[in-house]
């Protein structure tokens, strides 16, 4: 059966080794030699919002509900390349039969001790290598991303939008090109200031840029980066952020006006039965507002509206496939026409997209 045709899903990246083992309800499965020890890796620490927290949130949703049938532990703050590697060698030595590493730059440790570990099961999130014993998992989060363009082109008095942005691979490029096409569907004069920070969690840097980003004049504020720093900066100058990962009201229940929500609880909940039933298969899922691994956060009251009910008919568009973010005519910062009129980017050239859009201000991808 399709990810998409499973039960609905509910719900990125200081500390050192931390370790979880949650246990709850039901009775495990009958002829069960043992619980199946499910582990996570983070990049980020945990925090109290963000990508590694939405994931955290998951896997102790996940313990509850799977009972005594499995066992999780966890590993945060966890840098990308040699020590990812190390700590998924050592995850294969303490006896973890399921492992997930939701984070691109995880891919390449993963496949190569997956290659010495065939009977263990590895899931990477962001990732888009696969292999006998790999799966590899995504959100559209580009569907998200796009609504608050629209939310951001309703409300921006100047169409001028600050974006502040962690690293150039496709998964952020579809975030910031189709955030900007969002805006620029409600003005199509609307521009995006955008800074990199080469980071997925540094609040320093993130709060450097979006003062950088009010000071040139922006009046909206995003970011795809992990912290709260953002939206925080956003709350204390009054300038309306829109958030990402989580639902960010919290951080600014003045200025924050929506956020895209990642939902991982049903997706893990789905490959562990798997497993647990012998059916797991490796392959690449993808899903979206309609599968529910994402969602958007309630819109800030001061939302006029009308405008709640522009958002609302476009969150329902591209839920039920009327609207796609990338449909052309699409042109790059330097005008070459990257999807014509009549066609849709998906597929492979969404994994491959290396460039900007028309209407961004900011360091192309190199």
């Amino acid at each position: 059966m399709s990810f998409e045709a499973r039960s609905p899903l509910y719900q990125r990246n200081v500390i050192r080794l931390s370790a979880a083992v949650a246990l709850a309800a039901p009775a495990a499965q009958a002829g069960a030699a043992e619980p199946l020890k499910t582990c996570f890796l983070y990049s980020n620490p945990i925090g109290e919002s963000g990508w590694t927290y939405q994931h955290e949130q998951a896997r102790r949703a996940l313990a509850s509900a799977m009972g005594d049938r499995i066992v999780t532990r966890y590993v945060e703050n966890v840098a990308e390349g040699p020590d990812a590697e190390r700590v998924i060698r050592n995850f294969v030595q303490e006896g973890c039969k399921l492992i997930f590493t939701p984070s691109f730059g995880f891919m390449e440790p993963t496949i190569k001790v997956a290659r010495q570990a065939p009977k263990v099961i590895f899931m990477n999130g962001t990732g888009y290598k696969t292999a006998p014993n790999v799966g590899a998992y995504n959100a559209r989060y580009y569907e998200g991303r796009y609504l608050e363009g629209v939310l951001a082109g309703h409300l921006s008095r100047k169409g001028l939008a600050g974006y502040v942005s962690a690293f150039p691979i496709p998964e952020v490029l579809q975030g910031v090109n189709a955030f900007t096409l969002g805006m620029r569907s409600v003005n199509p004069n609307a521009q995006v200031k955008l800074i990199w920070v080469n980071a997925w969690y540094d609040p320093g840097k993130e709060r450097d840029a979006a003062n950088t980003l009010a000071t040139l004049g922006v009046d909206v504020l995003t970011y795809d980066t992990s912290s709260v720093a953002v939206v925080t900066a956003g709350e204390e100058k009054g300038i309306p952020t829109f958030g990402y990962y989580s639902d960010m009201s919290r951080f600014g229940p003045k200025t924050n006006q929506t956020s895209v929500v990642q939902t991982w609880t049903g997706y893990y909940t789905q490959v562990v039965e798997d497993v647990l039933a012998n059916r797991w298969k490796p392959g690449h899922t993808v899903g979206g507002l309609r599968e529910g691994m994402i969602r958007m956060a309630p819109l800030n009251a001061s939302v006029p509206q009308d405008v709640r009910d522009k958002f609302a008919a476009a969150e329902k568009d591209i839920a039920e496939g009327r609207l796609h973010p990338f449909a052309g005519p699409i042109v790059d910062q330097a005008g070459k026409q990257r999807v014509a009129a009549g066609q849709v980017l998906a597929g492979a050239d969404l994994d491959r997209m290396n460039y900007l859009v028309s209407g961004i201000d900011g360091a192309p991808p190199k």
